[in-house]
């Protein structure tokens, strides 16, 4: 309900993963929220449209499309504090130098009487906001399709976990999009995509992708099957352990 002399500019929604975005995520306990702002049209129209989103799912092949270009947000790795040749990969001093040699000599001149912003200096790494643009939509995959990963060249259905499951992940049982290159942050940290803010038009932005392998082999040590099927009994021969 709005009041009749009360000018809205902005509509925000709401949005989390709710109790069964919890329970596919058996790290975690609480829900996700984010507010995501509805632009397009007049205020009636955007309050219709998100108030048509209530108690529904969104998902990610209803956002984006194979071989589109998206923004990735989150928030990299946290390495705490550091000193200030981790920190900006300063020169070390001459061994021989009093009271270390992991610094920076001369933080600036008498005056003016301050460090200046620009002078390298310990602190906080990591733990960063940050946005890469134009990450290549490669594959959406559903999570009810076995064969989502397979490519012309598999000989047998394959899915997107590998085998043994992600390290430090396990297993992926949701809907999935595979990007070009690698995003921020750990892993089981959320990452906030969003369509591109700006217009392509460049060759390698705009042309088509046709995946020709994707290796599902296991990711912990010298993986060498890609399924668990027919594949693992062939590599493998008749078991002695099937004949006792």
């Amino acid at each position: 309900m709005f009041a009749k002399d009360v000018n809205i500019d902005v509509i925000g929604v709401t949005k989390g993963h709710g109790f069964q975005g919890v329970t596919c995520l058996p790290h975690k306990k609480k829900a996700h929220v984010m507010e995501i702002q509805v632009n397009g049209g007049d205020t009636a129209a955007m309050v219709d449209f998100a108030k048509s989103l209530f108690e529904k799912e969104v998902t990610v092949d209803s956002m984006f499309a194979k071989d589109e270009n998206i923004d990735v947000i989150g928030v990299s790795k946290g390495h705490g504090f550091e000193g200030v040749t981790t920190r900006w990969s300063v020169t070390r001093l001459p061994r021989k130098t009093h009271c270390g040699l992991r610094k920076v000599a001369c933080i600036g001149a008498f005056h003016p009487a301050r460090v200046s912003t620009t002078v390298a200096r310990a602190g906080q790494n990591g733990y960063f906001h940050r946005t890469e643009l134009n990450k290549k939509v490669y594959r959406i995959g559903k999570k009810d399709d076995k064969a989502s990963c397979q490519t012309k060249a598999d000989l047998t259905e394959k899915y997107i976990t590998p085998m043994g499951g992600f390290v430090h992940y396990g297993e992926v049982r949701e809907d999935w999009i595979m990007l070009k290159g690698a995003v921020v942050g750990v892993k089981k940290r959320p990452l906030i995509l969003r369509q591109s803010m700006l217009k392509q038009f460049s060759k390698k932005h705009l042309e088509d992708i046709d995946i020709k392998f994707i290796d599902t082999s296991s990711k912990l040590g010298h993986g060498r099957l890609q399924t668990t099927t027919d594949e693992n009994h062939k590599f493998l021969g008749p078991l002695a352990s099937k004949f006792n």
